[in-house]
Order: structure tokens, then C-alpha cells, then sequence
């Protein structure tokens, strides 16, 4: 079955997770590229701002509009690092409760149809739900600690597989903290250098080479935390094979 066919026979879930793929990844660059237009826009707010952008992030998040890395991004660069990481929190562990409200609206019984005629997902599915609230929710906490997982998709595959919302919450919130933490401290650490944006901040801040410098070094703290995670899945599924 190709890929074409198989997202057709998802029905409506099938075009979600087309449209969860594309939407985030191009929204993320343009949300980033007017950072200094929301920190204009949070700062009208007043002592409200990191409540409202917590809610904002929820539903753009949970709805598949905005990527949680480049809304960690803006947290960050606003608040600084604790309120910023308080209200990222806040943000993603809505916008699980909203993405797995939807993914379940939308996928009804067709993916759990798809999932019955491919024996090897109907294995990845039993042995995801199959073992109890603990288990299932140690496996969801794996698969959310990555940073190339990609939120809405995974909103979509958890809850279409069966999980609960307790479990998809928790899992969320646990898994999420870390990566988000380091986005949101890099962040807030950039704008502490007094920058309008990251374009202001390359141009007269530090320089390009400091900038370069801070992606790299997060970037091996996220491949570390990715490694960890992938080898515990690792042995997770070598259990239960």
C-alpha cells in the first residue's frame, strides 16, 4: 500500500497529519522571524501577558498552527527564563489536551481500522496501551523527550492509538520539560544581551559567532537527551517484542 493510499484510507486523520507535517514547520520560521513583534505586542499586555500567551499556546499548539519550539523561542526572549519556562509548560500541556480533543474527534474508528490490517502497527499499538497506565505512560514520556518529535503528529498517533488523556497529559508534561527548558534558557539568555530580535542580536549583539556558538552547544544537550530517550525505548521494545 503506498503512502498516498494509506493516508486516504485514514480519511480524515490522514489529511490532519498531512496538514500537522506541513503548517508548524512553515508558521515556526515566520513566528521566530517577528520576535520583536510580539515582544512589542506581550508587553502592551502587562502582568496578564504570560497567562494570555500560555493559553495562545495551547490552542495554536493543540490545534497543529505553531511548533512548541518556536513558541519556547518567544517565551524565553518575553519573560526570561523561569516565567518563560512556567508559561511554555503551561502552553504545551494544553495544547496536548486540545491536540489529543481533536485527534480523537477526527480519527474516530478509521485508524483503529488502518491499525488492524498492518499486523506490525496492531503489535506497536498493543504494546503501547496494552500493558497498563504505567508502562504506556513511561513509553509516552520516550516518545515525547526527542526534540525532532514533532508535537501535533504525535498528539495525533497517541490518542488515535487508544491513550487516555491522563496518560497523554502526564506523559506530555514529563517528557517535554527538559527540551523545552533548554530552548526556553538559551532564549532568555539571548535577550538578556539587550537585543530587539535574534536578527538585531547576530547584527550588534555578541555576533553570528556567539549565536552559532549557543545552537551548537544546545543542540548536543538535545542530542544527549534524545540518545537517552531512544535507547530507553529501545529497551522497552525489546521487552515486550
Amino acid at each position: 500500500m503506498t503512502k498516498t493510499s494509506s493516508t486516504r484510507s485514514l480519511g480524515p486523520a490522514g489529511l490532519l497529519a498531512v496538514f500537522w507535517v506541513v503548517c508548524p514547520a512553515a508558521l515556526g520560521f515566520v513566528l521566530i522571524a517577528n520576535l520583536a513583534t510580539a515582544t512589542a505586542w506581550l508587553d502592551s499586555v502587562g502582568p496578564a501577558a504570560p497567562l494570555l500567551f500560555a493559553a495562545f499556546f495551547a490552542v495554536t499548539s493543540g490545534l497543529g498552527l505553531l511548533p512548541t519550539y518556536a513558541q519556547a523561542v518567544v517565551a524565553g526572549w518575553v519573560f526570561g527564563a523561569g516565567i518563560g519556562l512556567v508559561s511554555t509548560l503551561g502552553g504545551f500541556v494544553g495544547g496536548a489536551v486540545i491536540g489529543w480533543a481533536v485527534a480523537r474527534l477526527v480519527s474516530s474508528s478509521r485508524v483503529e481500522q488502518a491499525i488492524d490490517r498492518h499486523p506490525k502497527a496492531k503489535v506497536i499499538t498493543q504494546a503501547l496501551v496494552g500493558r497498563g497506565f504505567w508502562p504506556t505512560l513511561g513509553i509516552v514520556t520516550l516518545i515525547r523527550i526527542p526534540p525532532n518529535s514533532p508535537f501535533a503528529l504525535t498528539n495525533l498517533a497517541v490518542a488515535a492509538c487508544g491513550v487516555s488523556l491522563p496518560v497523554q497529559t502526564i506523559g506530555t508534561a514529563v517528557g517535554m520539560t527538559p527540551r523545552s527548558a533548554v530552548i526556553v534558557f538559551m532564549s532568555a539568555a539571548a535577550a538578556a544581551s539587550g537585543a530587539e530580535d535574534l536578527q538585531s542580536f547576530i547584527a550588534d549583539g555578541p555576533g553570528a559567532w556567539v549565536l552559532v556558538g549557543g545552537i551548537v552547544a544546545m543542540l548536543i544537550v538535545l542530542g544527549i537527551i534524545a540518545s537517552i530517550a531512544q535507547r530507553a525505548l529501545a529497551r522497552v521494545a525489546g521487552r515486550s517484542g
